[in-house]
């Protein structure tokens, strides 16, 4: 019996060192240089019938014995390939397709899984061809997929393994986060982080007035309005208000950050293509729900799934390039690949509207918990941000101070009992892309505990 049990063993052992084999990136188009760390890119099951694209890149310095850290863009609907060509990833484009080492590569500090989340988005797909899907069962399809991974990579499950996310992935993040910390599968847990993440709809509508106002977005006349219809002597609410009047302020105060040309993904960064005469923008959807506002017909984007004010041209064309996709084993029959889904974007169903409860169960367990901002993000605002962990009641451990980099001011952190909220200064959305020093500065903070 011992012998078969030896037998199967060995069978597995040499089943997933194939399968490892069979997902290696041996060459990539357009890198003339190369890397010093090995990095697959194939499917992870999440399901009957839904196969995730992944993209693994092993740590620069010690692989063996580094943190494994899964990335999640958000949307809902957005890919994960952005995060790693565009932002912490250790491969970026030129305009000219030319694909260069990324300096601030994330890499050079833990493993890293970048991984496309739910089934239409990237890479990903389900046999079914049906791509609806709601929050809950995203986590569970991330979860699924998780395990995976391994499955496929057995030698790092004894690595410490965290969970980063990026904008709607303050969602995706907590939800997995919690099925990790409650399920039965061997995970080394010990953490996870929300950048420019969508905690609560509410607080991010909320503060999302006060930043305009106070970036000098709005005018006196409008601000005054905006007091005037929706805020009593205690306290405005300009998120789920009844009044008339205080609608047709927040819709005029919404329709200055989103539609008349600025780039709601960061403030002071241009917008690529220059200004539509109409928007969208896929994360817009998050804002102002309640109020079910609409806005012109969207312009539509030179390159599908882009959204307005975003410069997404050479990596739509590099992964959709035949010869990137068999290096990155993606078969023929795989739809094109897009920056964001419309499909998965239009379906999707939002069920979590505040991760607070989801905050309360993790912060009873032994993890680190960092909620970060770069702070010229309107999409998901630093306010918003700020006082969804204040709510959280957390015993204050170090107070509101700067954090540096290069011997500057590269923001301000806060650091509570079992979770940290750090702005990043200067920064939009993504703040690996729009401050990649700082950024790794902060992973590595983060992963030594010393802000």
């Amino acid at each position: 019996m011992l012998q078969h049990v030896v037998l199967l063993s060995a069978v597995f052992f040499v089943k997933c060192l194939a399968q490892d084999h069979v997902d290696l990136v041996t060459s990539l188009p357009g890198l003339t240089e190369s890397p010093n760390f090995k990095h697959y890119s194939g499917y992870l099951q999440a399901g009957p019938g839904k196969y995730f694209h992944y993209w693994f890149v092993e740590s620069q310095h010690s692989p063996s014995t580094d943190p494994l850290v899964l990335w999640l863009n958000g949307g809902p609907g957005c890919s994960s390939m952005e995060g790693l060509l565009a932002e912490n990833g250790p491969f970026h484009l030129k305009d000219d397709g030319k694909v260069y080492i990324n300096p601030y590569s994330w890499n050079k500090q833990a493993n890293v899984l970048y991984l496309d989340s739910p089934a239409g988005v990237g890479f990903s797909y389900s046999t079914s061809g049906n791509y609806q899907i709601g929050d809950p069962q995203v986590a569970e399809d991330n979860y699924q997929a998780l395990q995976q991974f391994f499955v496929r990579f057995p030698s790092f499950v004894r690595n410490d393994f965290y969970v980063f996310a990026e904008s709607y992935g303050g969602v995706y993040g907590p939800s997995l986060s919690k099925l990790i910390a409650s399920g039965t599968a061997k995970i080394n847990f010990k953490g996870f982080a929300v950048g420019n993440g969508m905690s609560s709809y509410a607080l991010n509508d909320q503060s999302l007035i006060y930043f305009a106002y106070y970036h000098g977005l709005l005018s006196e006349e409008l601000w005054t309005a905006l007091n005037q219809y929706c805020c009593n002597s205690v306290s405005c609410n300009f998120y789920n208000n009844s009044d008339t009047s205080c609608q047709n302020s927040v819709f005029d105060a919404l329709y200055e950050v989103e539609n008349i040309g600025l780039n709601i993904y960061n403030l002071y960064d241009q917008c690529y293509g220059g200004v539509p005469t109409s928007r969208y923008i896929s994360d817009t959807s998050n804002l102002f729900r309640q109020y079910r506002f609409t806005f012109k017909a969207p312009t539509m984007a030179s390159i599908p799934g882009v959204p307005m004010c975003i410069n997404a041209t050479a990596i739509y064309y590099w992964l959709n390039t035949p010869s990137v996709r068999t290096a990155l084993h993606i078969p023929s029959s795989v739809q094109s690949w897009e920056l964001c889904s419309s499909t998965v974007g239009d379906l999707y169903q939002r069920v979590y509207m505040d991760m607070t409860p989801f905050y309360e169960y993790l912060l009873q367990k032994d993890l680190k918990i960092l909620v970060y901002n770069g702070d010229v993000d309107m999409a998901c605002n630093f306010l918003g941000s700020k006082w969804f962990v204040e709510g959280l009641n957390q015993k204050l451990v170090k107070p509101y101070r700067p954090w540096f980099y290069n011997n500057q001011i590269a923001g301000y952190v806060a650091q509570y009992e079992k979770i940290t909220f750090l702005t990043v200064k200067g920064s939009g959305h993504m703040v690996p892309q729009y401050k990649p020093g700082p950024a790794l500065q902060m992973f590595m903070n983060y992963l030594s505990d010393s802000y």
